[in-house]
């Protein structure tokens, strides 16, 4: 969770004004209202409007605007309910350890919401009140970023530790399919009317018909294609497969070298493809590879540490939730029941 994910509720504060914080003067006390725990955490309790508030944010991050499918929903609040459950375990652990907020960082994001908002008459009057808001939440999140850095800072492994994630792992390892390819791509705006889809079709063909007469590719794409490999005669040199076009994967894997594809349709075209050459996936010597071996034994073992912290704080903790804010799991297949 990044320190600055708090902009846009700062910003939603001051579009809708600062009626909220302005009410009048010292108002008669309303009577205290019962809080409604969605969990207990040791002696921390997390209200349901907490976790209601979690949820409404994460929901909005994963899904945006779209509504969340119904078979997804009661799961993904199980995943939310933990992250919450989390983040107490975790902030307690953190203070335990001595971890102070990162103040700087801190200070700057603050100067940053002066600097945004110096024009508002708004944050002008109500800055103070809506920092006191802001920064604990800051100082949580700095809290946390911190121990999960110190968590994850693993040091380099043995030399017999890394050649063995190598073994284990070779599939990482691997040096992807290469192609050689020429191209003549016919381009077309992709805003363009049919009828101009439909010409370039058609000239896509008849240059298709030139070649399978004998006609010279590299001549071809220089007088007709819109591909920077024009100049170079169409000339694309050795490709990942992961690098091209979706559609030409098909296409590609049934060439034989010098063989001719059929017109392809792109999103800024049509291509005419022809492969030159293949390179089959090659798996990369141990020597080869260290460096990666040692940076993905780190990433590794780091997240596997992470998960381990969590596992025993909650382990360790008595922790309560009440179940009745998920709603009952439903498979993909379940529908509701009408009326």
């Amino acid at each position: 969770m990044r320190i600055d994910r708090h902009a846009k509720w700062l910003a939603a504060l001051l579009a809708v004004g600062a009626c909220s914080m302005a009410v009048a003067a010292d108002p008669a006390p309303l009577p205290a209202q019962p809080v409604t725990p969605f969990a207990t955490v040791g002696d921390t309790v997390i209200s349901a409007a907490d976790f209601q508030r979690a949820l409404t944010v994460a929901v909005r991050k994963k899904y945006y605007h779209a509504k969340p499918p119904e078979e997804e929903l009661a799961k993904f609040r199980r995943e939310v309910g933990a992250d919450v459950v989390n983040r107490v375990l975790l902030l307690a652990e953190a203070r335990r350890r001595g971890i102070l907020p990162d103040r700087d960082k801190i200070n700057a994001t603050v100067a940053g919401y002066d600097a945004q908002y110096k024009g508002s008459a708004n944050w002008a009057a109500n800055r103070d009140k809506m920092l006191a808001n802001v920064v604990p939440q800051l100082e949580r999140d700095s809290l946390l970023d911190r121990l999960e850095r110190l968590v994850k800072s693993v040091p380099a492994p043995s030399e017999a530790v890394a050649r063995s994630y190598y073994t284990d792992h070779k599939e990482l390892f691997v040096e992807p399919e290469q192609v050689k390819l020429s191209v003549i791509l016919l381009k077309v705006d992709p805003s363009s009317p049919q009828s101009a889809w439909n010409g370039a079709h058609a000239e896509a063909k008849a240059l298709h018909k030139r070649l399978q007469g004998g006609a010279d590719f590299a001549e071809l794409a220089r007088l007709h294609s819109g591909d920077r490999s024009a100049a170079r005669g169409g000339d694309m040199d050795y490709t990942h497969r992961g690098m091209l076009p979706e559609a030409m994967h098909g296409v590609i894997d049934k060439l034989q070298p010098r063989q001719l594809a059929e017109p392809v349709q792109l999103l800024e075209g049509f291509a005419i493809v022809r492969l030159e050459d293949r390179r089959p996936a090659q798996q990369r010597a141990y020597e080869q590879v260290r460096e990666r071996a040692v940076e993905l034994w780190q990433r590794a073992e780091g997240e596997s540490r992470w998960k381990a912290l969590i596992a025993g704080l909650r382990q360790g903790t008595a922790i309560r939730i009440d179940e009745s804010h998920y709603g009952p799991l439903r498979s993909a297949s379940e529908k509701p029941r009408a009326g």
